[in-house]
């Protein structure tokens, strides 16, 4: 073949333009369109990421307090043999359960101190917290129904976009009403028991209670699985079963330990 003969391929003979075979270029305005679309798309993404940020809230009561000396002013009761015990157990079932506050805003009676301390002592990550001492938290307790309101006004003065789990250290009845509140049920707090309470939010000044998604009470007399048998035998005993069978006995060690399990991964377990 001559070499003046030969012709690219995919070229007009008379132009040397590419061929059109069917398909039309996509016109400026509408690339530029497209890809503002895309752009658009981007920023709701990363809009919808941060509104699904869970916020925890940990409701902490104060852990049980002496009444050995009855000239102290209830302010300045400490905490009990058994309230230290208690402290000690809760910020350790808190560590195991990854519930470690960034920010802890607390009650400036002297229990609710004793028991940060002990926490603090317990559990590293309670003493890295950013700590204040409020001591409103004391006085709005015994006031009827102002305390979760108080408790929102307090958090949001406080805390910062960045910080997603706070716990409030107080007392009852204001800090149980409070929980109820925000979890929408009744909610018991005995001494020395937590409330965890999970809610989405881009910050907490948008958060709106009672919009929990999760809440579920930490109480210290859940002891872990390997003190379960003796406390399980104790408790069929108290119950007037005498003779304690081998299948019922790892029924119920059986029972409460997926209980725990399924608390870990946020599961409910009912029989």
């Amino acid at each position: 073949m001559n070499a003046s003969a030969t012709v690219a391929v995919g070229s007009c003979l008379s132009t040397s333009k590419p061929l059109s075979i069917g398909l039309s270029p996509v016109p400026i305005c509408l690339r530029r369109r497209r890809r503002c679309l895309m752009i658009e798309a981007e920023v709701e993404l990363a809009a919808s990421e941060a509104q699904s940020a869970y916020r925890r809230l940990i409701l902490l009561r104060h852990a049980k307090s002496s009444w050995q000396h009855p000239a102290l002013r209830d302010h300045d009761r400490p905490l009990s043999k058994s309230g230290r015990a208690d402290a000690v157990a809760v910020s350790q079932k808190l560590q195991r359960i990854g519930w470690i506050p960034q920010l802890i805003l607390s009650s400036d009676a002297v229990r609710t101190r004793e028991t940060l301390k002990i926490m603090q002592e317990q559990v590293r990550g309670f003493l890295e917290a950013e700590v204040h001492f409020i001591s409103s938290f004391y006085s709005i307790a015994a006031m009827d129904g102002q305390t979760a309101e108080h408790l929102q006004r307090t958090i949001c003065q406080y805390s910062s976009d960045e910080i997603l789990t706070i716990m409030c250290m107080g007392h009852n009845k204001g800090w149980e009403e409070a929980a109820s509140m925000f979890a929408g049920a009744s909610i018991e707090l005995k001494a020395c028991n937590a409330a965890l309470l999970e809610a989405p939010g881009k910050s907490w000044e948008v958060v709106r209670f009672p919009s929990i998604k999760y809440f579920h009470v930490v109480s210290v007399s859940f002891l872990p699985y390997f003190c379960m048998e003796v406390t399980i035998k104790y408790s069929l005993y108290k119950l007037n079963i005498r003779q304690i069978q081998p299948p019922i006995l790892h029924y119920y060690m059986f029972y409460f330990y997926l209980q725990e399990l399924l608390f870990l991964s946020g599961a409910k377990l009912e029989l």
